[in-house]
This record gives structure tokens, C-alpha cells and sequence, in this order.
């Protein structure tokens, strides 16, 4: 693992300390990289949207379209528990 050394101002440095006790992370290094892995999920989820708007609408979304996925779905599960 590689070392990160970061300054903060004190009322930052505060506020790390605090989390860490009051939310259970062992150390700042822990805290610090669970908010950096939750900023790169936030980034691949963006990244997802932006994609997904930039795609052609192909079907309708309404009470139809969502009525036959749960047709869908119970077929499925009415068959693996026959079989």
C-alpha cells in the first residue's frame, strides 16, 4: 500500500477525528478512503447516466412496459420452483 501525507487546516482535521470516532473507522486513513472509493462510485454512476441519456429511447416506459417484466419475472420464478 502506498502513503498518501495530506495537510489540513485544524478545523478539518477536527472534523476527520470526530468522524472517525463517532461513525467507528479504526483510523483517518480508513475514513479518508471510504470517501474516496464513494467519490469514484459517484463518478461510474455519472458516467452511467450521461451514457444512458446519451442512447436512443427504444421502448416506451409506462404501466405496460412494467406489467410485462413482472409477467416476465413470475414466469421465471413459476418455472424454477416447478422444475
Amino acid at each position: 500500500m502506498s502513503t498518501m501525507n495530506i495537510s489540513l487546516p485544524e478545523a478539518l482535521k477536527t472534523f476527520v477525528d470526530e468522524q472517525v470516532s463517532e461513525r467507528g473507522y479504526g483510523t483517518s486513513s480508513e475514513y479518508v478512503r471510504e470517501l474516496i472509493r464513494k467519490d469514484q462510485d459517484r463518478l461510474y454512476l455519472r458516467g452511467m447516466l450521461l451514457a444512458g441519456a446519451a442512447t436512443a429511447p427504444t421502448v416506451a416506459v409506462d404501466s405496460a412496459y412494467f406489467q410485462g417484466l413482472r409477467s416476465r419475472v413470475r414466469k421465471i420464478a413459476k418455472a424454477s420452483t416447478e422444475g
